[in-house]
């Protein structure tokens, strides 16, 4: 990889006159020719695929299928004659453009409804006036364009055929899409059986209803549009010297036609999540379906190779989300209401026989895989021990006389505990049910299979772990060490051989998403394959040391791409202003590294201060300098928002009608004649670009 400085940006939040309302495919053209004048090498875009009613780029309802919000009107082919002909669609533009004016965060919901409406107005008026002259019904033909509708409409029946034909997952996408139309947009796992579990064969035989034609060829249109235009936006930025990196998610919603059309790639039981840490003591839930690898494997991964092709047409270079889940999975089962007794997807297990051989009786082993409740629990929080005893028989049965029970067998899941009703005070019933649901995670061992057992994540703090004696303890965590090495090597094992098959399908540049929890020798594996690292400057540090001090710059892998900040974290200037102890260590490792500043980590956030966050950042030995649109902004006052909260892209674990939604505070065009933001962020591309010679230099002088 050559040194490269690049800009992050979410498509939708592109500002230009031509797209006031959202970003679009179109604006890409407008943003390379801006990047070119900075010097930017890279733009790196988060997902484009359709998410339907979701405004989060990762909740896709389909792997393949482009947004359509991202459409801009006004250049499809058929615009101008639906404009000057068709009053309703003329009115809805207008009206569109009246109350979509630039400024600050857009409402998804409202652009996407209004976007598809117009597309929809579009559509039907070329049908009808084709239908008109040639004397068709309404399901012979399905699409024209603006000054010759006949011809232009026989040339697009050829364009969809051949896109079907290279693309035949929007046949199922099509008949996708007009089902949740017509089911008010509802998961596809709430529609009537019938349309439910539609085999592929049933699927195509809907396709090809004529009574549906019309329809179905709406979206099959959608899609072809937004093919050209993205198609011709990518050429463009390819043409200007500049990559254009995609980012393609790991996950699936379980919305999503693939998961409704290929349900046999899919666990539909399980969902991925992450482990309990010091952020989420229970875990996080995502809620996606788990992959069924062996499934995907069976068919040469062709599913993940068919989206690399598909990503490929676009873009040089791709983020590859999450990429440790090629490697493993955090799953746990779909019912449950926290992801704490979640275990990876490829495990080794501790065998019934061996425990027992190791001296663990059958009752040891309940103990340590079973709740055990004492009636205290429950009546310390009713203040009555016959209350207690009711809800404990609801749920639980008694272990022969004793004042100590355990859940019933039909009790599979916490969501069952909260399903139950344990007495007519709400307030009361409340708390008995949380106190219920916690002691449903005070497990050691989780047993997967019968007689097969994995530690829980937080075992250490489980009731039964403080009971053992030193011994047992002892012979379990050495167990526990026995299978972290066993599943070391299968997880690796997998990772190499799913990612090595999966990218032999493109000459794409992937870059791993490898932040968090690292599995030993993942990332040897990762660069391996070719596989570019992420590190971000806040994160990559020495935990382990007092202080917890920086990473040297100097020590970043080449195959690399490095950021001051990234769409899930804080940008650098709430940065700046709140987590101060992260700043100073900043500062710190910036001096080390030859970056010294008069600016005082106690200053405001300033134009000057971006500056030197950027160029100091740049001296890393990472080939790729790739941050967020906003980091480079902050080198000019005039676009920083007076809330400052209102630049993030997203705020993690939260759901509110900003995240996703950001836009560029200007037009492009008034930043490209922003000489001095222009100057600014050229030199820190040349920084980021000179540094391993500037480097070289320096240490042929000190003797190095």
């Amino acid at each position: 990889m050559e040194r490269k400085t690049g800009i992050a940006v979410p498509l939708g939040a592109i500002r230009s006159k031509k797209c006031p309302a959202v970003g679009d495919f179109p604006a890409l053209k407008e943003f390379a020719d801006f990047c070119k004048k900075s010097g930017v090498e890279v733009i790196q875009l988060l997902p484009v695929n359709d998410t339907g009613t979701q405004s989060s780029p990762y909740s896709a309802l389909s792997a393949y299928a482009l947004h359509p919000i991202y459409i801009r009107i006004e250049e499809l082919p058929e615009f101008e004659d639906a404009k000057k002909y068709c009053r309703p669609f003329s009115a809805a533009y207008k009206e569109f453009l009246k109350t979509n004016a630039p400024g600050g965060h857009y409402s998804y919901e409202k652009v996407c409804n209004e976007k598809i409406e117009l597309l929809h107005l579009l559509y039907s008026h070329m049908v009808k006036k084709v239908d008109k002259q040639t004397g068709h019904g309404k399901n012979t033909v399905n699409v024209v364009s603006a000054s010759d509708p006949v011809s232009i409409a026989s040339k697009f029946q050829i364009q969809m055929k051949e896109f079907i034909e290279d693309n035949p997952w929007v046949i199922y996408y099509a008949v996708f899409k007009d089902l949740k139309d017509s089911y008010s947009q509802a998961s596809w796992k709430e529609w009537d059986d019938d349309k439910k579990n539609m085999s592929r064969h049933q699927i195509e035989l809907r396709w090809s209803n004529r009574a549906l034609r019309t329809s179905h060829n709406f979206f099959i249109w959608c899609q072809v549009r937004a093919h050209e235009q993205f198609l011709e936006a990518a050429n463009y930025v390819r043409e200007q010297g500049i990559i254009l990196k995609g980012d393609i998610p790991i996950l699936i919603n379980e919305d999503s036609v693939d998961c409704w059309a290929w349900p046999e790639l899919f666990d539909h039981k399980s969902r991925v999540g992450s482990p309990p840490d010091g952020g989420s003591p229970t875990g996080q839930r995502w809620g996606f379906p788990v992959y069924k690898w062996s499934a995907m494997q069976e068919n040469n991964f062709s599913w993940w190779k068919d989206r690399l092709v598909c990503a490929g047409r676009y873009f040089s270079a791709f983020r590859l989300d999450h990429v440790i889940g090629f490697f493993r999975m955090w799953i746990y089962p779909e019912k449950e209401t926290t992801a704490a007794l979640g275990y990876p997807n490829y495990y080794s297990t501790m065998e019934k026989e061996i425990l027992e051989d190791q001296g663990f009786s059958k009752d040891r082993l309940e103990w340590l895989s079973k709740p055990h409740i004492p009636t205290s629990l429950i009546s310390d929080v009713t203040g009555s021990k016959e209350i207690a005893e009711s809800a404990l028989e609801k749920i639980c049965y008694r272990i022969g006389s004793e004042d100590l029970w355990k859940f019933k067998e039909d009790i599979t899941s916490d969501s069952m505990i909260y399903s139950t009703r344990f007495c007519e005070d709400d307030f009361l019933d409340q708390k008995i049910a949380e106190v219920f649901a916690e002691k449903w995670l005070d497990r050691t061992l989780l047993e997967i299979e019968e007689g097969q057992y994995v530690p829980v994540w937080k075992y250490r703090d489980t009731t039964a772990w403080k009971s053992l004696d030193e011994n047992e303890r002892k012979i379990l965590e050495d167990e526990f060490s026995s299978l972290d090495e066993k599943n070391v090597e299968i997880w690796l094992a997998n990772g190499k051989n799913t990612l090595s098959s999966i990218l032999s399908a493109t000459k794409m540049q992937p870059c791993g998403e490898d932040l968090g929890p690292q599995i030993p020798g993942m990332r040897k594996v990762l660069v391996s394959l070719n596989v570019a690292l992420l590190r971000v400057l806040r994160w990559t540090r020495e935990w382990e040391k007092e202080g917890s001090p920086y990473e040297s710059f100097s020590s970043y892998p080449p195959l690399c791409v490095s950021c001051v900040s990234v769409h899930d974290s804080s940008t650098s200037r709430q940065w700046w202003n709140e987590e101060k102890e992260s700043v100073y260590g900043f500062f710190d490792a910036a001096y080390k590294n030859g970056c010294p500043t008069t600016i005082s980590p106690h200053e405001d956030f300033s134009p000057a201060a971006a500056r030197f966050v950027l160029e100091s950042s740049a001296q890393t030995s990472a080939a790729w300098f790739i941050n967020p649109l906003q980091d480079y902004l902050y080198l000019d006052k005039k676009f920083y928002c007076e809330n400052l909260y209102d630049e993030r892209i997203n705020i993690p674990g939260t759901v509110n009608e900003n995240n996703w939604t950001y836009r560029m505070p200007a037009p492009v065009e008034e930043l490209m004649e922003n000489t001095e933001l222009l100057a600014k962020i050229n030199s820190v591309c040349e920084i980021h670009k000179k540094f391993t010679e500037y480097k070289s230099e320096k240490n042929m002088e000190e003797g190095k």
